[in-house]
Order: structure tokens, then C-alpha cells, then sequence
């Protein structure tokens, strides 16, 4: 009895608390009439209307707080229910729900703490009135969509609901944004608020039992003493809640005439209410069964929440979206999700900063984007409404908006010149005050100044390399990643994007063929699409004669292991496999006989092939060339560059995006705006990097990134350029068209650089390529030699005059 005794003061002590809680609202579960789908169509248009949106976005963050409280009583909730059933005392069906699926719960709370950062609905539109005042709209929204379905999140009729809402009032994209956390929000709510009521239930439920129990010991015992019992429970004035009243009744009823006496006086107490005791426990029956109800349905929702496809649900509903999708260019619908939803965030941004309706400043960049069009045509950047959200475009966007303040491109298209400007003048600044240090200290420590001249220049260039260093370090400490826009080709690269992907290399050895094939047909399994094709393009190795003894076996070897795999993989667009391989030529500087310009040359002479050019360039070809004819990028690997999957498309989709399309400047000779070129990120891949130690210490993170990011580099971030290493996609024209006879014969070792210049390349960090790193220490110095030797081979191209091919 002691125990029981104690129990109860635990009990009362809990509801006794909940007093104090914070409550937004009315404490009682979120359980209103159900609505079929056209009532709820119905009841959202109604629900707008009823909605005073305050305009200033500063209200209390009241949602954290009481996120935090809804954790805290369920925590105390799960413990008495815990407590009840280890002491075999009867619970509640919809307790048992609760105990049963409590880790979900818990999940549900973490998750919405990650999501639900401090400040977070201070940027969401907040209500003036009603229940929910100086709360956010959207947690209203919720709430009032979990009441009226019980619970349930049924994504096809939310859809519905939210599109007759936004007839009404259009909800910003942040709000749009927030609806799956605020209904996970208003389900942990309603799971608390009925657990709450099942709490107290509960404590009712036990008040009755030990009442009953009492009574039959002392009807069985000492049956004068029941009246004074029954005038005990008189004096403590129990609520005559239904759970009291249908325990006690289920404890007392038929055992006997003494004990139809306490049943007799809650008769006379229920009889002021005009109520009878079977109405109490039909009252109870139903209650439990609706409690259970709503804790199973939260918890189906709960589920529902993370099975649902949000980013589908937000796009189908976004107001926004609609406007942006009428974009002249037709790029907008073919663009991938992650560009979709920058554009938006662009105008989220806008009409933020500007104080403008969102549909409106989308409306004002739809406008300029048709100006464009019809003045520039269809394929310009200008008809596309990306130009004017996030691109050079966005100056006449503040314009037409009539948006005052600041000026600025948005990140991703800031003015390279004056980015260039300063960051050299910091870095000689930094570099200055480096060496000015050093100096100094070596002055102090007695050296004469006549020496200290000898020591100025080297330490000049120390400060140099160190200043460099910490001004990239910190430039990316405090730059965004550049992200390129692209195009969604996830189901399928277009016949217009058709892409080669090539592998310059040498035919050496057998062993070296057999490599060459199999690693190609790895890329081929990996990036399978009817518009991309794969080759090798191959040399025979330096010789002194133009011919050596194994030449033609090898040749023969290599033509037969692309014919195999032709056969074995030739699908409805011919021949997925290319061999071309050039004769050797005789170079008299070298004295040797060799392919001409080695790799540089390879893709010079495939270029020309792609664009109408003879074969006479290459002694033997296999595959059927006419099919490469309509060729748009070319992919060009190192033969140890592993392709992963579908990595092809995403450069091919980055490629063909209209603002990303290379611009060639007549008077320049470059490409001034877009990307001719597109670098991946390299990484070691994870065979090479169990090569040893050395590989080990060098090379960091090596193998596949399953959660490949955007990381930050300083060309990229700064200057919206890239560094070209050799390994990329390049467009076709546009390379033909800048480096057509551009270089001038055996000068150039590191051409990749050049090109990279001439063609503008663009470094795209979150698609990422492996390739194995020299095992050993001698190995990496030999490549950093060469290296070192091809940059010092184009340091002419600092000055005003370059060579040109002769």
C-alpha cells in the first residue's frame, strides 16, 4: 500500500507540473472533425482567409521551447507507463502504442532539434491572432492538417490542401520548406497531448482501483466500516471523470449489495449532470479507443514523414517554381533539383532583401528572360532566367524590381579583374610585411646592413610562398564553393550532348593493350547511355625507326579488343567503342620518330576528325565514325582515371547548361564568358593508395566519396576559373575554335594549363574522378620535375607576347 501510495504522489505531482508548462494553445489532443478531400480542399481556402499574417518576421521562438517541454513530458510519461506495466498494473492500449514505438519518437525529437535551429521560424511569416498568435503560419498550417486527418500525412491530399490555401495567400518558400518539420513538430505535439490525457486517465483509473480494492476488503472484512470508507471518498471529492467512474464500476458492479452503495451515491453525484454511469463507461470505451487511434495514426505519420519525397511535394506546390518554369529557354525544367532550388533561394534571397512578394521579383526575372529571347533568340543566355538570378543578368533584375542597396553579383559571378587586383595586393602586402620581419630580426641580431641586402630577395620569396598560403587558406575559410548549374541527365544523355570519352595513351606491350581495354570497358559499365561513347586514342612508343618489330602485332591486338567489345555491347546507336591510333612521325628536334605533339596532338587530330576532318591523321581506326560526326564534349582521362558511375552525365549535364556555354571573344582570342573546359576534382583512388606507406602519408581521404560535396577552391571562388590538369570535359567547337593552331610545335609540355586559360576551364568540385598516386617518394619527384620543367616551358606566356604557332 506503501507503494501504491507513493505511485500516486509521483502521478500527481506530474499532472500537478504541467500546470506551469508553457502551452500554446489548448492542451486538449489534436482531434477535430474528419474532412474528406474536398472538405479539406475547402477548409484551406477557409483557413487562409482566417489568417492575419503580422508583416514583421521578429516574433518570440517560442516552437524550440516547447519542443524541448514536449521531450521533457513524454520522457515522464514513457517512465509511468514503464513503471505501470513492470508492476503488471493494466495500461491503456494507446500506451502500449507509446511504449512500443517510443524510439521513433525519439528519433523524431532529434531530428526536429537538428532541423529546427535557434531562430529558425523567426523567418517564417508569423499570425497575429487565434490560438496560434506569434507563431508561425506555417505550424498553424500543420496543426490544423494533423486535427482535421488525426494524425494521418497523406502526401497526395496535403498537396491538394496547400494549393487551395496558396489560392487564397501564397506561401513563401521558406514556409514551403518548413511544412515537414512543423507537422513533425505538431505530431509530437499531439503525441504529447494524448499521452498527457492517458496520464491522467490513467492516475483516475488507479484512484478508482485502490478505492475499490479497499471497499471489498472491508465489505469481505468488516462491513461497518464500508460507510465510513465510502464518506472518505466523499470528503476527497474525486472528479467524476469516466476513467474513475468506469473502474470503480468495473471493480464493484455485481459483487454484492454492500458494495453497490459507493455505486449508488456516484449515481446520485452523476445524476446533478443529468448523467448515468453507463454513459460514463460508454464514454470511456470510446475515449480509449479514439486515443488509440490518434497515438497510431501520429506514429504512421511520423513514418509517412520520412518515406515522403519532399522535395517532389515542395516543387509541385511552389508558386515560384510555376513562374520560373515558363522560362523562354526551356532550361528550367530539364535543370537538375539542387540548380532548381538555387534559382529559388536566389529569388527567396531577393524578395527578402527587397521586401517584395516572391511570385513578384520571379515574375520581373520571367520578364527580362522574354526580353532576352526575343531580342537575342531562344539560346542566348539572356532568354534564360537563371542569367538574371544568380549570373551577370542580376543588375537588371534589382533594376526592374526597383530594389535599392546593394549592388553586388550574386556569389558565383563577382568582377574578376578587381577580385585579381586584390588578391595580389594582399598577398605582396602580407608577403612585404613577412620579409620586412625577418629582416629585421636578422638586423637585430648584429648583421651589417651592407649584408642584409644579400637577404632581402630570398626572403622575399619565403614571405611569398607564405603569404600565398595563408591568404588561400583564408580565402577559403570565408568563400561559399562555387557550385556550377547544370542539367538533369540522369535518365539519359540528349543526341544533342552526345559525348566521347577518350583515353590518350601508348600500345606498348600486350599486357599494357589487355589494361587499356578492360579499364575502358569498367568506365563503359559504369556510365552506359545510348549518346556516350568511349575510345582509346593511342600512339606507338619512341623509336628510332618508323617502324618497330612488334608494331603491327600490337596494333592488331588492340583493334581485336575493341572489336570484341563492340560485339559484345553494340546497342541501337552502333558502336559504343573507338580505337584511334596515329602512325609515328619524324621529329627533328627530338631525333626520334613519335606521335606528333604526344597527347596534345592526339586530341588536336581528334578534334578535326569530329568536325568533318579525313583519317588521314590516325593509321587505323575501328568503329563506325560518321556516328561521331554529331559529337558535342569530349571526356579525356589518363589510363589510370577511373570513371565512376554516371559521372560522364553530370559533366555532360554541367556542359550543356546555357550559363556554363563558352563565349569566344574575336579581339581577345579566348573564351571570356562560361567554361570551354570543366576539371573535376581528383582524388587517389583506394587500390592505389594500399600501394604503400608513402601513398599513405601523401595522399588524403583516398577511395569513393559516397557523399561527394562541394569543397572550396580559391581560383574557383575567387576568380570563377579553375586550374586545367588534363583530366576533363572540354566542348568540341568551342576548343577547336580558341586552339586551332594556336601553340607552337615541341615548346609546350604542360599544355593542359594553356589550354585551360585559353578555353576558360572551370573546376567542378563536387564531381569527383580517382587515379592512383606514385607509390614511392622517387616516383612523386620525378612527376613534380616534369612538372616544373612544362611550367617553366610556358612562363614566356606571362609576358605581353606569346609564341604562336609557326
Amino acid at each position: 500500500m506503501m507503494e501504491k501510495g507513493t505511485n500516486k504522489k509521483i502521478v500527481r505531482s506530474f499532472l500537478d507540473r504541467l500546470v506551469s508548462r508553457p502551452k500554446p494553445g489548448s492542451d486538449e489532443p489534436l482531434r477535430s472533425e474528419l474532412f474528406s478531400v474536398e472538405q479539406m480542399q475547402q477548409y484551406g481556402r477557409i483557413l487562409a482567409e482566417s489568417h492575419r499574417v503580422s508583416q514583421s518576421h521578429f516574433h518570440n521562438d517560442k516552437l524550440l521551447a516547447r519542443l524541448v517541454d514536449n521531450e521533457s513530458v513524454l520522457n515522464e510519461v514513457r517512465g509511468l507507463f514503464t513503471e505501470a506495466a513492470a508492476e503488471k498494473r493494466r495500461i491503456f492500449p494507446a500506451a502500449d502504442w507509446l511504449l512500443d514505438n517510443f524510439y521513433l519518437i525519439e528519433e523524431h525529437i532529434s531530428t526536429s532539434k537538428r532541423d529546427l535551429p535557434k531562430g529558425y521560424s523567426r523567418g517564417l511569416p508569423s499570425l497575429l491572432d487565434g490560438q496560434s498568435a506569434d507563431l508561425p503560419r506555417v505550424y498553424d498550417i500543420a496543426l490544423e492538417r494533423v486535427s482535421h486527418e488525426d494524425g494521418l500525412v497523406d502526401p497526395d491530399t496535403l498537396q491538394g490542401f496547400l494549393d487551395s490555401y496558396q489560392s487564397v495567400s501564397v506561401l513563401t518558400i521558406g514556409e514551403l520548406w518548413a511544412i515537414p518539420i512543423m507537422l513533425r513538430l505538431a505530431l509530437i505535439e499531439n503525441l504529447r497531448r494524448v499521452a498527457v490525457r492517458i496520464s491522467a486517465e490513467m492516475h483516475a483509473q488507479s484512484e478508482a482501483d485502490s478505492w475499490a480494492e479497499r471497499m471489498m476488503e472491508s465489505a469481505e472484512s468488516d462491513p461497518k466500516n464500508l460507510i465510513l470508507l465510502i464518506a472518505d471518498m466523499a470528503r476527497s471529492d474525486p472528479q467524476m471523470v469516466s476513467s474513475f467512474v468506469a473502474e470503480l464500476a468495473r471493480k464493484l458492479q455485481g459483487k454484492g449489495t454492500a458494495l453497490a452503495l459507493p455505486l449508488t451515491w456516484i449515481e446520485q453525484r452523476l445524476s446533478e449532470t443529468g448523467l448515468t454511469i453507463e454513459q460514463l463507461v460508454q464514454s470511456e470505451l470510446r475515449q480509449q479507443a479514439a486515443d488509440q487511434v490518434s497515438v497510431s495514426n501520429s506514429i504512421r505519420g511520423l513514418r509517412s514523414l520520412d518515406a515522403t519525397d519532399w522535395k517532389k511535394i515542395v516543387e509541385s506546390i511552389s508558386v515560384v517554381d510555376r513562374v520560373l518554369r515558363e522560362d523562354p529557354s526551356g532550361c528550367y525544367s530539364k535543370m537538375d533539383f539542387t540548380t532548381r532550388d538555387r534559382y529559388r533561394h536566389a529569388v527567396e534571397e531577393t524578395a527578402r532583401k527587397g521586401r517584395l512578394p516572391e511570385e513578384a521579383v520571379a515574375r520581373f526575372a520571367l520578364q527580362l528572360a522574354q526580353e532576352g529571347c526575343g531580342n537575342a533568340g531562344k539560346n542566348d543566355k539572356s532568354a534564360h532566367i537563371g542569367y538574371y538570378l544568380i549570373d551577370k543578368g542580376f543588375e537588371s533584375l534589382l533594376r526592374a524590381a526597383r530594389i535599392r542597396g546593394s549592388r553586388q553579383v550574386p556569389s558565383g559571378s563577382c568582377g574578376v579583374n578587381r577580385g585579381l587586383a586584390l588578391y595580389i595586393s594582399s598577398a605582396v602586402f602580407v608577403a612585404v610585411l613577412a620579409a620586412a620581419g625577418l629582416v629585421m630580426l636578422v638586423h637585430n641580431g648584429g648583421l651589417h646592413y651592407v649584408s642584409l641586402w644579400f637577404i632581402v630577395l630570398p626572403a622575399f620569396v619565403c614571405a611569398c610562398g607564405l603569404s600565398i598560403a595563408l591568404l588561400n587558406w583564408g580565402v577559403t575559410l570565408f568563400t561559399v564553393p562555387r557550385v556550377l548549374p547544370r542539367m538533369d541527365f540522369s535518365d539519359g544523355i540528349p543526341a544533342g550532348s552526345r559525348t566521347l570519352v577518350v583515353v590518350p595513351s601508348m600500345l606498348s606491350s600486350a599486357g599494357n593493350i589487355e589494361y587499356l581495354a578492360e579499364t575502358l570497358e569498367i568506365r563503359f559499365l559504369a556510365n552506359r547511355d545510348d549518346n556516350l561513347f568511349f575510345g582509346l586514342l593511342t600512339d606507338f612508343p619512341d623509336n628510332k625507326e618508323r617502324t618497330a618489330e612488334f608494331d603491327e602485332e600490337l596494333l592488331l591486338q588492340a583493334r581485336q579488343k575493341i572489336a570484341d567489345l563492340n560485339d559484345r555491347y553494340r546497342g541501337s546507336s552502333g558502336d559504343p567503342f573507338f580505337l584511334f591510333h596515329r602512325p609515328r612521325q619524324w621529329n627533328d628536334r627530338e631525333r626520334t620518330w613519335m606521335g606528333y605533339e604526344r597527347k596534345r596532338g592526339k586530341l588536336a587530330a581528334l578534334n578535326a576528325l569530329l568536325r568533318g576532318g579525313t583519317t588521314e591523321r590516325f593509321e587505323s581506326i575501328v568503329g563506325n565514325v560518321e556516328q561521331l560526326q554529331t559529337v558535342k564534349y569530349v571526356i579525356t582521362l589518363d589510363t589510370d582515371t577511373l570513371l565512376p558511375r554516371d559521372c560522364a552525365e553530370q559533366l555532360a549535364g554541367i556542359m550543356a547548361h546555357p550559363l556554363n556555354r563558352a563565349i569566344y571573344d574575336e579581339n581577345l582570342g579566348r573564351i571570356v564568358e562560361g567554361y570551354g573546359i570543366l576539371q573535376p576534382r581528383v582524388t587517389a583512388s583506394l587500390s592505389g593508395a594500399r600501394l604503400s606507406y608513402y601513398t599513405l602519408m601523401t595522399d588524403s581521404e583516398p577511395g569513393i566519396d559516397p557523399y561527394t560535396r562541394a569543397v572550396s577552391d580559391v581560383y574557383q571562388d575567387l576568380f570563377g576559373e579553375g586550374s586545367f590538369i588534363g583530366k576533363g570535359i572540354y566542348d568540341v567547337d568551342a576548343f577547336e575554335q580558341v586552339l586551332k593552331g594556336r601553340f607552337p610545335e615541341n615548346r609546350i609540355l604542360s599544355h593542359d594549363l594553356l589550354e585551360g586559360c585559353y578555353a576558360r576551364s572551370g573546376l567542378v568540385s563536387d564531381v569527383q574522378l580517382y587515379e592512383e598516386s606514385p607509390s614511392s617518394y622517387h616516383a612523386d619527384v620525378r612527376r613534380r620535375l616534369r612538372w616544373m620543367r612544362g611550367d617553366w616551358q610556358i612562363a614566356r606566356w606571362l609576358l605581353p607576347t606569346v609564341p604562336a604557332f609557326d
